[in-house]
């Protein structure tokens, strides 16, 4: 059973496991930390190379609270309640890992915490992140949402995400929520200001999140990753994916040593 916490009046549930380097997992949207992190191997494969694994439900998902108030979903509120966790632990700084929205939560992070970030990977998050609204257009996804069923959603966008959020038994108010409110964007002179190495990793067939070397390409430093043949979905837990990022972390431990 996760761990639960106060972050600011919203109850956030995690788990703390292993010794070492601590590493945080921030899962994307209408996920949580099981679906993204545990039954993809990643807690498994993180242990096995002796991490500290620290993994949240970002509020809205998993078993953390709900509020179905847009504005408890700023990015940059998110953002602080990973930071209230690593408090919480007595954790200065980590690793951090982020999926999609959790990536967004992640350069947030990186941004407002520098001190707090030893390193950075991005996955599902390209460039296009830098065009438009994080889920532009909205009016499919929330009518998706607020559907009485699936049958009722016609949108093909709208029907990967309520079968998304019904496969993981979502609070879907909470989701619509969380569409409104997660919406602020970084602008390139925030990702000039990130001082930690990034990886940013995408999926050849991934044609929403758009291209990794061209996000890389904003942030100084930033490597760019290629997910060969992996979509949005499949990405997260491929393993050329998992291989790339614990390459990169192993040389965050090598520069300290």
């Amino acid at each position: 059973m996760p761990q639960k916490f106060n972050s600011d009046g919203v109850e956030i549930a995690f788990i703390d496991e292993g010794e070492g380097f601590p590493t945080l997992l921030i899962h994307g949207f209408g996920s949580n930390h099981r679906v993204n992190w545990v039954s993809t191997s990643w807690m498994r494969d993180l242990l096995a190379a002796g991490r500290r694994v620290i993994a949240l439900d970002n509020r809205g998902h998993g078993e953390s609270g709900k509020p179905h108030d847009p504005a408890a979903y700023r990015l940059a509120t998110m953002a602080e309640d990973s930071v209230r966790l690593l408090d919480h632990l007595d954790v200065r700084q980590a690793d951090v890992i982020g999926y999609s929205m959790g990536a967004r939560i992640a350069l947030s992070l990186a941004v407002a915490h520098p001190d707090r970030v030893r390193s950075v990977a991005l996955g599902g998050l390209g460039e296009a992140m830098m065009k438009g609204e994080v889920f532009a257009p909205v009016e499919p996804l929330l009518a998706a949402l607020r559907a009485r069923s699936l049958d009722e959603v016609s949108d093909p966008r709208g029907r990967t995400y309520r079968t998304f959020a019904d496969q993981t038994g979502s609070d879907r108010e909470a989701l619509a929520a969380c569409v409104l409110g997660a919406r602020d964007r970084l602008t390139p002179a925030d990702l000039r200001k990130i001082s930690a190495p990034v990886l940013v990793a995408v999926g050849s067939e991934d044609v929403g999140a758009g291209s990794a070397a061209g996000l890389a390409a904003l942030i100084p430093g930033a490597e760019a990753f290629e997910i060969p043949g992996r979509d949005h979905m499949k990405a997260v837990g491929d393993r050329a994916h998992k291989a790339a990022v614990l390459a990169f972390l192993a040389r965050q431990g090598r520069k300290d040593g």
